[in-house]
């Protein structure tokens, strides 16, 4: 099922995704989510009705997702902006299962200030069985990407023009 790039998906839209996706699988491969993913909507947890306070508060910090690829497999980043001031989060990721999981761990917090690194710190490693996660529900050829984090809530990205995937 493709999601128009002008019309956003609906909950309910994104459920029935969700819910064809953990009966046969999504088959997303690595390299189908390689780009940076700017942060569109948000839906909390058991809520049919986007977070409009987060989905504005997130796009205005510009918060994104860039996932790329290595020889051990997946390279993440979490990034927002405030002006030329940028916090980052740095990990490694992997895709688990028919659905599947994108397991991750950030490993590196960096602050910036116009493309010059201020601060970095590494962070510890979390439990194995505390590991954060998207279940990802459906990337569309109009470049939306569809997930459930590991606290419940829906997200919605747009894959940025040019940056792969």
């Amino acid at each position: 099922m493709d999601i128009s790039p002008l019309l956003l998906p609906s909950a309910g839209q994104l459920l029935a995704l969700e819910d064809q996706a953990r009966r046969l699988g999504t088959g997303l491969q690595a390299a189908q989510l390689q780009g940076c993913w700017q942060l569109e909507v948000v839906w909390p947890k058991g809520s049919q009705r986007p977070s409009a306070f987060s989905g504005w508060l997130l796009r205005g910090l510009a918060a994104r997702l860039e996932i790329d690829l290595d020889g051990e497999g997946l390279l993440l980043c979490n990034a927002v902006n405030l002006g030329a001031l940028e916090l980052r989060f740095r990990g490694r990721g992997r895709l688990q299962g028919r659905r599947p999981l994108l397991l991750f761990s950030f490993d590196r917090l960096e602050l910036g200030l116009g493309g010059r690194v201020l601060l970095q710190r590494e962070l510890p490693a979390p439990a194995a069985k505390r590991m954060p996660f998207f279940a990802l529900i459906s990337r569309d050829t109009q470049g939306l990407l569809a997930a459930r984090g590991r606290g419940g809530g829906l997200a919605l990205w747009r894959l940025m023009p040019g940056s792969g995937g």
